[in-house]
């Protein structure tokens, strides 16, 4: 099936300018052609639209896999009134002394709220099984890191980086995966400073694996 995903605007990747009133028309797991919203409807008026505010960008690299999902505990939600809700390090992690599955459990979680911040790829190697299980299974890619990353450990990839410095791959050419992100503001610059919270969908493979409700 084809779907056509619009935006506001559509951000490259690649150096090329910001295109308004951009889309990505996907059809499975693939890019079908990436354009303006208007010509690409009219050659294909039977696609599903999904429309989206703000900027449709390619999916994002957070530079800390190990530090959020190895040596990180990210609570359930129903731990809340006992571990808070942010991710838990140093003593607080050590007292836990979580077990395969505990550690399973927290890297999904951590996935997941990296989705929710575009992110479609961490760096880092990880060695647990139960995370490196996970990580696959949320559908994230893990790429090789050369250098230590700058800065506390975070979720949100933006965070003292510019979008350029963060971007897994530009938008495919035809053919490749579609893997893009979309985030609620109006320019990359305001998108710098709401940061990848501000996201609104995630899209990995043609799958669309998160949606803000």
């Amino acid at each position: 099936m084809l779907t056509l995903h619009a935006a506001d605007v559509l951000v490259p990747g690649d150096g090329r300018p910001c295109l308004p009133g951009g889309a990505v028309l996907v059809d499975g797991h693939v890019v079908e052609a990436v354009g303006r919203y208007e010509e690409l409807v009219a050659e294909h008026p039977t696609a599903r639209l999904r429309r989206w505010p703000g900027l449709l960008t390619p999916g994002l690299l957070n530079p800390f896999g190990p530090e959020l999902l190895e040596q990180a505990y990210h609570p359930d939600p129903r731990e809340a009134d006992r571990l808070g809700t942010e991710p838990l390090t140093g003593d607080a992690l050590a007292a836990l002394a979580l077990s395969d599955a505990g550690w399973g459990a927290s890297a999904r979680r951590g996935a997941q709220r990296m989705l929710a911040h575009g992110t479609v790829a961490v760096a880092g190697d990880l060695w647990r099984p139960a995370v490196v299980n996970a990580v696959v299974r949320a559908g994230l890619t893990v790429e090789e890191r050369f250098e230590e990353p700058a800065g506390p450990p975070t979720l949100d990839p933006l965070a003292g980086r510019q979008l350029a410095d963060v971007i897994l791959l530009p938008l495919p050419p035809r053919g490749a995966d579609a893997t893009f992100a979309v985030f609620d503001a109006p320019d990359v610059t305001s998108l710098a400073e709401r940061g990848a919270a501000s996201c609104v969908a995630t899209v990995i493979g043609g799958r669309l694996v998160y949606r803000r409700r």
